[in-house]
């Protein structure tokens, strides 16, 4: 599905569209998922480990997120832990296989407030190394006024941000890539609002810059997003996650499969329950 040009499009910006990743029965059958999901009807009993907005309880203006919705919703799961994602992920990263990080279950409703400039790899100092690449599927076609996601080209060649800028709603949803861009004495960068269809995806490196602003439209935009990491990723050895760390075993610092299921691996493995009916 993956071409050459696509690759050096990658390389070179840092992020690239493949269109028609997902079929139209899917993103029909996902869409209809959001609803429950964020009412709290887990279709297999199991909870997101972050449930970030909930129906009745949450500020209806922010944008609403669910982390590993594959737990809970077994469509969310055939679309990020699918091997055509882990594939396409690993290859574009030079890995040998890729394996879920974690995935994001994104919805921003009509007037949704942005989320926050940043880069993935950011959050990821409790594995190592602490490098992802993510997969990010639209449900709805996507326009600038939509709130589209929005990337700098060129920008996973710049050094990582240690800095935390606030990522939901936030006053200023550029206040983090300017502060980077001014200690690094880039004065100028191109931030490129995409335009993409329902059943496209957009693949990024955990390094480059990227956020949305608010959706100025009256039309939804709803998106899945699978965030892979090297098959061979371990935890690091003293940088926890409040969240993810959760799932180390004692005294041990291989990554448990049942939690972070290998995708696809150039030797064939893909960790078996994925394919169990």
């Amino acid at each position: 599905m993956l071409d050459k040009i696509h690759y050096e499009e990658f390389r070179r910006q840092g992020y690239v569209v493949v269109p028609n990743f997902v079929t139209d029965s899917l993103v029909e059958q996902a869409r209809k998922r959001f609803e429950p999901l964020f009412r709290g009807e887990f279709e297999t009993g199991i909870q997101p480990d972050e449930w970030n907005w909930q129906h009745g309880k949450s500020d209806p203006s922010f944008t609403r997120q669910i982390c590993n919705g594959w737990k809970a919703d077994r469509t969310i799961a055939s679309l990020v832990l699918s091997q055509e994602v882990g594939k396409a992920c690993a290859l574009l990263m030079n890995w040998p296989g890729a394996r879920i990080n974690q995935d994001n279950v994104i919805w921003k409703a009509p007037g949704a407030k942005p989320l926050g400039f940043h880069q993935d790899n950011t959050y990821q100092l409790w594995i190592d190394p602490p490098s992802m690449v993510t997969c990010w599927m639209a449900l709805d076609d996507t326009h600038p006024d939509g709130g589209t996601i929005e990337y700098v080209t060129g920008s996973h060649n710049w050094p990582v941000s240690s800095e935390l800028h606030a990522f939901h709603a936030p006053e200023d949803y550029h206040e983090g890539l300017r502060s980077a861009a001014e200690s690094l004495g880039i004065a100028e960068y191109e931030v490129v609002k995409l335009k993409v269809n329902a059943g496209d995806a957009v693949f990024h490196h955990g390094g480059t810059w990227h956020g949305s602003g608010s959706n100025r439209t009256e039309n939804p935009r709803r998106s899945v997003v699978a965030h892979c990491m090297n098959s061979e990723s371990r935890h690091h050895p003293e940088n926890l996650s409040p969240i993810y760390s959760r799932y180390k075993k004692q005294n041990c610092l291989e990554l448990d499969e049942n939690f972070f299921p290998v995708l696809w691996h150039k030797d064939g493995h893909r960790t078996a329950f994925l394919d169990c009916d």
